[in-house]
């Protein structure tokens, strides 16, 4: 029998760098960062509303990580939904969508207020291999509702029996129709039983539901979850509380 192999992943809204947000600016708060990621060090962190010069200062941090998901070239105000992996996990496949009908080409749903999208990858150490998604949802229901379905979609392009990991900011509570469209079909949330506020607005407090979600398929057990509330340096890293949760892949009989 193999051994299990255990790794953990991040869900991180970085809030975009170009935000004006007082004494909470971008060049204030990646202060934060250098501590953030000396504490914890995850196999997989999906960052959110990260702008290009946002992904370089994480780049350049997080130098035991590569990443995919960059827009280049992109507009100055772009926001790229990333996947960092560490350095032991290779990317042996990568796919970005627009969550729309049209998913290869910058476009967004009718009622979308962005052209949302979704980065996935295919994962391997050693034996193992993992499949990873990462994304960001609007705002309407119906919306969401449909990105959901969507990225459902675009994870069976990728092996079916492999252990698949989605993250993000939903922008919507796990009672909504989003999350139904994932647990309908097989997906498990870290949290349930457990939800809590992930956004708090830089106050360190509840300030909305449980947005930022990490689900599981296929062969991995739940090990730890944590809510990183802390500040760092001085500073809370974003408007969004990171999320973490360690999984153990099952090991299989041979």
């Amino acid at each position: 029998m193999a051994d299990a192999l255990s790794f953990s992943v991040m869900t991180f809204n970085l809030r975009f760098g170009l935000a004006d947000d007082g004494d909470n600016a971008w060049d204030n708060r990646k202060k934060a960062y250098p501590s953030l990621f000396q504490r914890y060090q995850p196999d997989f962190i999906g960052f959110q509303e990260a702008n290009n010069f946002q992904t370089e200062y994480l780049a350049t941090l997080l130098d035991p990580y590569d990443y995919i998901g960059k827009r280049t070239p992109s507009p100055d105000f772009w926001q790229n939904n990333l996947i960092f992996h560490s350095k032991k996990w290779v990317c042996k496949e990568k796919r970005h969508c627009f969550l729309s009908e049209t998913p290869d080409v910058e476009s967004r749903l009718e009622k979308s207020r962005w052209p949302r999208q979704c980065t996935l990858g295919l994962f391997q150490q050693g034996s193992a291999q993992v499949v990873m998604a990462n994304t960001h949802f609007d705002f309407f229901e119906s919306v969401q509702k449909r990105s959901a379905e969507l990225v459902v979609d675009f994870i069976s392009d990728f092996p079916k029996d492999l252990p698949t990991i989605i993250t993000g900011d939903f922008n919507c509570i796990p009672l909504e129709a989003a999350h139904a469209v994932f647990t309908q079909n097989g997906f498990e949330d870290a949290f349930t039983g457990a939800h809590t506020c992930t956004f708090h607005g830089f106050t360190g407090k509840d300030r909305g539901g449980h947005i930022d979600w990490i689900l599981s398929r296929g062969r991995v057990k739940v090990h730890r979850k944590e809510i990183i509330r802390d500040q760092f340096s001085g500073f809370y890293p974003s408007d969004h509380f990171p999320v973490l949760v360690e999984f153990t892949i099952e090991p299989t009989s041979h």
